[in-house]
């Protein structure tokens, strides 16, 4: 993979890109100078104006055609997804189907949702007045994206962004850029100008020079929590959309499908290395289930192939980064102290830390407060659904939960009780639909993604009111 071609030359060293797995140089890409933001700004200005004026037609048509081109290049995305984020092959396949999806979805919004008639009738004194809203595009968008899904997560920001007329500033993960370049190549190939989305690479600095930029209208962050608090104390005023990680719990009842459950939270908890914000870090099993589960548990997590993330046969890939696995190990090590018991893994081998289970960690501790971000577990009893519902919203971010059980009413109450953007019954914490709402309650987020909710965030009503009288 070359060296990626952008906008603005600098002097600045290269960015370079290095495999999860193995350490290989992937390729490098060329660091943007935070003193070229009005070159930046220039360009995005220039493609605001051109965003705007595309017909709706041609934005669902590029959107589209990119779907297409997208669809027809699979295993080249997916193997640009293993290559740079390490995500296993069969996985990735499965975020690029995603980004399909993702941008589908946005050219049917780009048709769909322009406004509505607003019945001015219905008021009195309004009865001569007749008119309508439409939803007009912010303008500049600043668009900062993650390495864990580093093609969706991207798609989900330009998709809405492109089918309400914006323009972007985007800054994908130094960690993982190819993937954004891929999809932005795919957007020029399918007819989008050049201008309206400006790519950008470099650090904390760029960052601050794009988002305190006066003429950016929102920025839209996925990313992590202290990070988000910067954000939003450098932005001013403008638009903030935000998901800064989750804690998700995962209820499982006695009287759950077993096995089903059993599946579904192996999955929640270690798919993608546990590098995933809605995944199943804290397990909350019924007293009377809990030794049953466990063992079943840990049977089946034992089972995981970790290691080569191109073997068609590997569930488990490594970390992002040797020092990720390092944090990480660092992290249960202090949990085990603490007095949490390790039923299997916390071994690591360079970027590999193979998946991890623990029990009886003190909810005091740090582990079970913060997003681990790792394939990393931890497995508690409870009594009492009161109980359960009291640790699963103990921390201060929350994204997502689920719970297994065959009691209907059980399960409207939990989604009822639960402080989460979602609750997933009798599935793991870890499903997502690209087209649902998608965000947290607390600290876990500000907005919503999701296709729909992402385009009305990023566009805003303008009214129309016709005086008949």
């Amino acid at each position: 993979m070359t060296a990626a071609k952008l906008h603005i030359k600098t002097s600045l060293a290269p960015i370079a890109v290095h495999s999860p797995y193995d350490g290989a140089l992937i390729g490098s890409v060329e660091a943007t100078d935070p003193s070229e933001i009005g070159q930046l700004l220039e360009t995005a200005r220039c493609g605001a104006e051109i965003s705007r004026n595309l017909p709706r037609h041609k934005r669902a048509s590029i959107l589209e055609g990119a779907a297409q081109l997208i669809e027809s290049r699979r295993d080249a995305f997916a193997e640009t997804i293993v290559r740079e984020a390490g995500k296993t092959i069969v996985q990735a396949r499965k975020e690029v189907q995603r980004c399909i999806n993702t941008l589908k979805l946005s050219a049917e919004e780009a048709k769909r949702n322009a406004g509505e008639i607003v019945p001015f009738d219905a008021y009195t004194g309004s009865e001569q007045r007749q008119g309508w809203f439409t939803r007009e595009p912010l303008g500049i968008i600043a668009a900062i994206t993650p390495y864990n899904d580093p093609l969706n997560l991207v798609a989900h920001k330009l998709g809405p962004a492109l089918a309400g007329g914006n323009s972007v500033l985007l800054k994908p993960s130094n960690l993982t850029p190819f993937s954004a370049i891929k999809l932005v190549e795919a957007l020029r190939e399918a007819g989008l100008p050049q201008e309206v989305i400006t790519v950008a690479h470099g650090d904390r600095d760029l960052v601050t020079a794009m988002i305190s930029a006066r003429e950016v209208r929102m920025v839209s962050f996925t990313g992590g929590f202290a990070t988000g608090e910067a954000i939003s104390r450098a932005a001013g005023l403008k638009k903030l959309a935000m998901e800064l990680g989750g804690n998700a719990p995962v209820i499982v009842m006695s009287d759950c499908n077993f096995d089903k459950a059993v599946e579904g939270c192996v999955s929640g908890a270690f798919w993608a290395a546990g590098q995933n914000c809605i995944g199943a870090q804290r397990i909350l099993i019924q007293g009377e289930l809990y030794d049953r589960f466990r063992d079943a548990f840990v049977a089946a997590t034992k089972k995981l192939k970790a290691g080569d993330p191109m073997n068609e046969a590997t569930d488990v890939g490594p970390m992002i980064s040797n020092q990720v696995a390092e944090r990480t190990e660092a992290a249960v090590i202090e949990a085990i102290r603490a007095g949490s018991r390790l039923l299997c893994g916390n071994y690591r081998d360079r970027s590999m830390y193979y998946p991890t289970v623990l029990e009886g960690t003190p909810l005091t501790c740090r582990l079970w407060h913060e997003e681990v971000f790792a394939p990393v577990v931890m497995l508690a009893p409870f009594d009492t659904l009161n109980e359960a519902i009291e640790m699963a919203n103990d921390p201060d971010y929350s994204l997502h939960a689920g719970i297994f059980t065959n009691d209907l009413n059980v399960a409207l109450d939990v989604a009822n009780r639960i402080e989460a953007g979602g609750v997933m019954i009798n599935d793991s914490s870890d499903y997502r639909f690209d087209a649902m709402p998608f965000g947290g309650f607390k600290y876990g987020s500000m907005g919503r993604e999701g296709v729909r909710f992402a385009y009305e965030d990023m566009t805003q009503p303008k009214v129309v009111c016709i005086n008949r009288g």
